[in-house]
């Protein structure tokens, strides 16, 4: 069975509530049963996320019983979620009872969750296919990554070997289960009979500490923006003696930020793991161990267990050797077959054939350590000199600590965004500096927040839409 659930001892608790409940691997399993007894084996179901125990039934129901869900966050907006439906036609919704959603048939419930059948005429699926999810920064967009049940599989086992998960583990639900990380967490703890700790609140609630600790967290994910506010709380200060191991994915740390916290890791004999991953390869392409986190401060570390990465230049040849830049492409079993963004594409088949090009640029030193630099489409030309969006934001923030800012813009003109006004004169002349450009380049605004995604990305087309005029 799919992620060992069948191998797991049926009496050890599986997962914890922060409203107290409990639940074995062996009441899982029968509550799983129960729900897929009420849906037809091939049937797509959008399932409503929530880090909550009927939500996590029937993830466990549809990956378990060869019914094929599409991960969407509970509060997704009510015109998103029609445009979905009315794209691809699932069969049934999985979602909260609270949610009232027209023209359905509830037809079994449990707990907090109903099952409704949508009457819909369904599309046909791919045998393969196991799992839809939104690409990261397009939670409610029509296009979505097709995963098998091969690739979540294999990227969960390869995850449980490097992280060194066993049945002692007792992780922390800091992301949502919709999100391709809080998935893949899920998934490989599942698969080694660990205990998911499950909540619903977030690090700056002072009820998440409280249930970490009264329940032992032994480990805790996060995305840069996670770690960014956990500075903020002064999260070095807090006893937290049951911790173990830190991880961190969903974007590059800040050089600064990662030392900070490896240094921490390293004082008090956990681990930090950063780790590099995308919806596109199931989850996770690479990870930096613990022991050389601050060694290589900075590194997203070399290739999982079972994949392999490569450096091609603009022509697509393969680059050797150290100190040579271009894009990352990943080859391994939990690379995705491709995107579907229409209702046919549900009966693709494997469009990619185990391979990915990331659309990172890298550059890999002489130990084989790989360094994200920028995306590929992330860069202007800027009075003919190439100049990295991704590069000048981690320059200012490197430079101005605490601030947020972003960057976006069109050739010949980029725009910086902060969310203080007091540093905009400062930050201006710092990167024409940066970049030995003239000051005309650049146009610094300030806006009350950087937009971003429930995953902590920023959201780019959100701040194109921004940019006063020229």
């Amino acid at each position: 069975m799919l992620l060992n659930l069948d191998r797991q001892d049926p009496s050890s608790i599986c997962a914890v509530d922060d409203l107290g409940h409990e639940t074995t691997y062996g009441e899982l399993m029968a509550d799983a049963r129960l729900i897929a007894g009420h849906v037809p084996p091939r049937s797509l179901v959008y399932a409503f996320c929530e880090n909550s125990m009927p939500s996590l039934a029937g993830y466990v129901a549809f990956l378990a019983n060869g019914i094929v869900p599409l991960l969407l966050d509970r509060d997704l907006d009510e015109g998103m979620r029609g445009k979905l439906i009315e794209t691809y036609r699932p069969a049934y919704l999985w979602m909260p009872g609270d949610i009232a959603v027209q023209g359905c048939e509830r037809v079994f419930c449990l707990g907090s969750y109903d099952l409704l059948r949508t009457g819909l005429r369904p599309y046909p699926l791919h045998e393969d296919l196991a799992l839809l999810i939104t690409t990261s920064g397009s939670t409610g967009s029509p296009k979505l990554v097709r995963q098998t049940y091969r690739n979540i599989e294999s990227n969960a086992r390869s995850i449980s070997e490097y992280l060194g998960i066993d049945a002692t583990e007792r992780p922390i639900t800091t992301l949502p289960m919709n999100y391709v990380y809080g998935a893949s967490v899920i998934n490989s703890h599942l698969s080694s009979g660990a205990t998911i700790l499950l909540t619903t609140k977030g690090v700056v609630q002072r009820e998440f500490w409280s249930f970490f600790r009264d329940r032992s967290a032994t480990s805790l994910a996060g995305v840069p923006y996670t770690y960014e506010i956990l500075k903020r709380l002064r999260f070095f200060r807090m006893d937290l003696p049951s911790l173990r191991t830190m991880t961190q994915a969903g974007g590059k740390l800040l050089p600064e930020l990662h030392r900070e916290f490896a240094q921490y890791a390293e004082e008090r004999g956990k681990k930090f793991i950063v780790m590099y991953g995308a919806a596109e390869a199931t989850a996770r392409m690479g990870y930096l161990p613990p022991d050389r986190a601050l060694e290589k401060c900075g590194s997203m570390g070399f290739a999982i267990p079972g994949g392999r990465f490569s450096i091609v230049d603009e022509s697509g040849r393969e680059l050797e050797g150290p100190n040579v830049d271009g894009e990352l492409v990943y080859y391994g079993d939990n690379v995705t077959p491709g995107y579907a963004e229409c209702g046919e594409d549900l009966a693709r088949g494997d469009d990619r054939l185990g391979r990915l090009e990331t659309g990172d640029m890298v550059r890999r030193d002489e130990d084989g350590f790989y360094y994200v630099i920028g995306r590929k489409k992330r860069f202007l030309k800027i009075f003919g000199n190439r100049v990295g969006l991704d590069e000048m934001e981690n320059l200012i923030k490197s430079r101005f600590l605490g601030i947020e800012c972003a960057c976006c813009g069109v050739d010949d003109r980029m725009h910086v965004f902060i969310t203080d006004g007091s540093f905009a004169g400062d930050i201006l002349a710092f990167a024409a500096d940066a970049t030995s450009l003239n000051r005309s380049a650049f146009i610094v605004t300030t806006v009350p927040e950087i937009p971003k995604n429930e995953s902590g990305k920023i959201r780019y087309a959100d701040l194109e839409g921004m940019c006063p005029a020229t």
